[in-house]
């Protein structure tokens, strides 16, 4: 920094340390914004990670449009609020006056305006609590909602500035400049532009989530094809299917009729899985099916425990259905305790894991639940009817 008289001369500059320090935060919070982004974009499992210092990795299997998922992603989302520059030395676009910036408006009918705005804006997108999706006669257009502050400098721009045109800048561009035709004091109001639904999403998807610190340059992309994934998920149900049926015959060749009882627990147990599914609409992905498998293994694990402890009780000469009710009440407190461990586990990997680790988390915690009803109550059912009306004298363990 100079003096202008030909003085000293001026140097600043950063420590190595707090260089570090803000390239880090500037990553960690491009991390958030980019998960909270692709979270309401509906992505099954994305995968947003670091790489190195200065990269974003971000995996979106199963995207149908992924020029509108790249937009998205690199959209900085700078909104900033500012008066339409009036008076006699506003300027011209080509030569603007003292204090006043150029800015492309959005283009019309193959003409794109040019807006001659102040310099110093009202108040910037940081003053954004909410934004949502309207419809009105002209199309679709973006609502938002002011905190505290917001709602103070809006109220008081526009009460000293009633009759001028305000623009709205996304990342600068004039998104719409309507003129202020009373006091807005509501802390809310509207950013028109002729969207498409998907655009408005898109801006209320970025205006909800923040700005991103620093602008992303796109360094490299990569498609694979439907046959990979493919692939890759036959020979996941593959691997389900046989670990299954090796299951099966095992609990059915080594435990007789309790392990028959303890595989119907298991289907069961798979289809309550699928049901949740359904119900909260999971997408079934690879991280899903070693979910599943692993359910599938804490469920006959569990039946390995009642069924242990069933066959001492009839070694120690009690009868079937003290064997059953003294069986049941011994493994009780083992599977709780090993169900509980494992869906303590399951929380830790959701909410510290990303992308595939939190959907086989998702999956892990649900199966948890469905493998302890199954597993105890289900089967204890089951003995409970075969006994109903009847005398029983041994159990087939």
């Amino acid at each position: 920094m100079a003096a202008e008289g030909g003085g000293s001369e001026l140097t600043l500059r950063l420590q190595e340390r707090a260089r570090l320090h803000i390239r880090n935060n500037a990553v960690e919070q491009a991390l958030q914004v980019l998960r909270n982004r692709i979270d309401q974009f509906g992505v099954a499992e994305p995968t947003i990670q670091a790489q190195g210092d200065d990269e974003i990795v971000v995996q979106l299997p199963g995207v149908q449009d992924p020029q509108r998922a790249k937009d998205l992603i690199g959209r900085t989302a700078l909104l900033e609020f500012r008066l339409v520059a009036e008076g006699p030395n506003v300027g011209t676009p080509e030569r603007p006056g003292p204090g006043v910036e150029v800015f492309p408006g959005i283009a019309e009918g193959g003409q794109r305006r040019r807006y001659l705005v102040e310099k110093r804006p009202v108040m910037g997108g940081d003053v954004i609590t909410d934004a949502s999706v309207r419809r009105d006669i002209d199309g679709y257009y973006v609502n938002f909602v002011l905190d505290q502050r917001g709602t103070t400098l809006f109220g008081d721009a526009t009460t000293r500035n009633v009759g001028r045109g305000l623009a709205i800048l996304l990342d600068g561009q004039v998104q719409s400049a309507p003129n202020i035709r009373e006091p807005i004091t509501g802390g809310h109001g509207q950013i028109s532009g002729r969207f498409s639904v998907e655009e408005a999403q898109d801006l209320a998807n970025v205006l909800r989530n923040g700005a991103l610190p620093a602008p992303l340059e796109l360094r490299e992309e990569r498609t694979v094809g439907p046959s990979l994934g493919r692939d890759s998920i036959r020979q996941g149900r593959l691997s389900f299917v046989v670990g299954v049926s090796f299951v099966v015959l095992f609990m059915m060749m080594y435990y007789r009729g309790g392990g028959m009882i303890a595989d119907a627990a298991v289907a069961v147990n798979v289809l309550m899985l699928l049901a949740l599914f359904a119900i909260f609409g999971f997408t079934l992905t690879l991280p899903g099916i070693a979910g599943l498998v692993l359910t599938v293994g804490m469920a006959v694990d569990a039946n390995v425990l009642v069924l242990e402890r069933v066959r001492e009780e009839l070694r120690g000469g009690k009868g079937a259905r003290a064997a059953l009710d003294a069986g049941y009440d011994r493994a009780w407190t083992a599977i709780v305790d090993t169900h509980v461990t494992t869906f303590g586990s399951g929380l830790i990997l959701f909410q510290f894991g990303t992308g595939p680790v939190r959907g086989f988390a998702v999956i892990l915690c649900l199966g948890i639940i469905t493998s302890l009803v199954t597993a105890v109550f289900f089967t204890r059912l089951v003995y409970d009817w075969m006994a109903a009306g009847r005398r029983v004298d041994t159990v087939s363990v």
